[in-house]
């Protein structure tokens, strides 16, 4: 079993960047999908990205473009690279891990996804 801890997330001034981070510990970080997702208040959580265990990546369609993720098997750390932030990007963050062989295409659902961090908060001004 896998523990998530995500760090990183601050007040920022629309248009900056920052940077989001996921440390894992307790299992085979590198046989693991990885995923970022975020949620609003009053809105359902949302795939934000994913990066395979062979790197592969996918995005959302409202980060496409602004947003990188990358992952360290070395350090069991996945991080996700926000450019460009809007406030509509304001939302608590999770790191989530999933079982699996496919491309980072296929895990974009909450329910893929087996162990999750505790979320960090990200608030866009304006």
């Amino acid at each position: 079993q896998v523990q998530l801890v995500e760090s990183g997330g601050r007040l920022v001034q629309g248009g900056n960047s920052l940077t989001l981070s996921c440390a894992a510990s307790g299992g085979r970080f590198s046989s693991y999908v990885m995923g970022w997702f975020r949620q609003a208040p009053g809105e359902e959580r949302e795939f934000v990205a994913s990066v395979s265990r062979s790197g592969t990546t996918a995005f959302a369609d409202s980060v496409k473009g602004r947003f990188t993720i990358s992952r360290d098997n070395a350090k069991n750390t996945v991080s996700l690279q926000m450019n460009s932030l809007k406030p509509e990007d304001t939302a608590l963050y999770y790191c989530a891990a999933a079982s699996g062989v496919f491309f980072a295409s296929y895990y974009t659902r909450a329910h893929q996804y087996a162990y999750w961090g505790q979320g960090t908060q990200v608030t866009v001004s304006s």
